[in-house]
């Protein structure tokens, strides 16, 4: 399946590398030196249509399509991947989770103000003693009249400190139990909750990861997003367009990654020639080059099969999987192409090789991925 770049796809290019120009470039080694998380620069992103991108105009969204999505998330990322983490977590987490599953009302209430950049989302489901063993989760939350009060503590939360609204995931049930987890909407300032540590990481250092907190926070019943027990129902269905977004992410460190070091090879000299018409260079931009492009096939295919509403689980596991692999494959060899350019901060090829990493353990690792991708194919006899 061939899928040409759409008007709308093409604008958004434009209309990121512009932006990316003047807001992003100037200060991407600062940012990520000095682990700055530029808040208002989604503010700008969500002017510019880009933090409700998929969500219907009747909510304050864009009301693009899950093509125009992954164009979006990838460009971002193709100039700093710490910024692409964090439109890619915004819009298909938090967003994602009130947008499909919440209801009306409660889309208008919060829909509007997310979509502009107003406000910014948090969804927090991972635990300290709970990550693929999500079932076994910690934070509970009971119910005491028309409210619920919650107490546990969530990790690794993108936007952790500086969300104004996080969906936030606690057990309603017995441990382990099916059915035993349910959504809550909970906004900033509402007591009980607060941000707690922020991680000092390898990479994505400009995209906050923080502890989120809950003590004896108090929720209304109002806030509870679907049905209550439904929350882990919800959440896998939210990361399936989630492993969209982290291949995409992934595509865009690709190919910074990849242009960085074709640039390069082209432009440095040894021996009298660009070292690009060497055999060594030329056969790692050809293979770089292939992998990407496989990926975004990959990646196209899953945002196709969610455009149309088709069974997507499969399809973006193995987007997610290969997108986030590859990309860590492209910013190794843009090290190795710039050699000891390639490991000094002036050059951003060693900052997409540490960002890269990332994509393969967040939103599911690759091991998690693999899981998901035999057990689909073993269930249904495709192999």
């Amino acid at each position: 399946m061939y899928f040409e770049p759409t008007e709308n796809q093409r604008m958004i290019t434009e209309m990121v590398d512009a932006f990316a120009e003047r807001f992003i470039l100037p200060h991407r080694l600062e940012w990520d030196e000095t682990q700055h998380f530029p808040r208002d620069v989604f503010t700008r992103l969500g002017e510019l249509g880009l933090m409700g991108i998929f969500v219907s105009p009747e909510y304050g969204g864009s009301g693009m399509n899950y093509q125009e999505y992954v164009t979006a998330v990838k460009e971002i990322s193709k100039h700093d991947p710490s910024i692409g983490l964090s439109v890619a977590a915004h819009n298909s987490l938090c967003v994602g989770h009130i947008y499909y599953y919440a209801s009306d009302e409660q889309k208008r209430q919060y829909l509007p103000r997310l979509a502009s950049g107003e406000h910014l989302g948090a969804w927090a489901l991972t635990e300290p003693n709970t990550g693929s063993d999500a079932g076994s989760m910690e934070t509970v939350a009971r119910k005491e009249g028309d409210e619920w009060v919650i107490n546990g503590a969530k990790n690794f939360i993108t936007h952790g400190i500086s969300a104004d609204v996080y969906v936030i995931m606690a057990r309603t049930g017995e441990k382990g139990a099916k059915n035993n987890a349910t959504a809550f909407i909970v906004e900033r300032g509402t007591p009980g909750i607060r941000g707690g540590k922020k991680e000092n990481k390898l990479g994505m250092r400009a995209s906050e990861t923080a502890e989120v907190i809950l003590e004896d926070c108090r929720v209304p019943d109002a806030n509870v997003i679907g049905k209550v027990g439904e929350g882990f129902k919800q959440a896998l269905g939210v990361l399936d367009g989630g492993r969209i977004s982290i291949a995409s992410l992934a595509l865009g460190i690709a190919e910074g990654a990849y242009r960085t070091a074709r640039d390069y090879a082209l432009e440095r000299h040894q021996f009298g020639r660009p070292i690009a018409s060497f055999q060594a260079i030329a056969f790692k931009i050809a293979d770089m080059r292939t992998q990407l492009e496989a990926a975004e096939l990959l990646t196209r295919q899953a945002a196709y099969l969610k455009d149309h509403g088709k069974p997507v689980t499969l399809t973006s596991a193995m987007a997610k999987y290969y997108a986030s692999e590859v990309s860590v494959a492209v910013s190794l060899d843009a090290v190795q192409i710039l050699g000891g350019y390639g490991y000094i901060k002036d050059f951003p090829a060693e900052k997409f090789y540490r960002d890269a990493k990332l994509c393969t353990i967040g939103e599911g690792t690759s091991e998690i991925q693999k899981l998901v991708i035999s057990r689909r194919l073993l269930k249904s006899r495709i192999i």
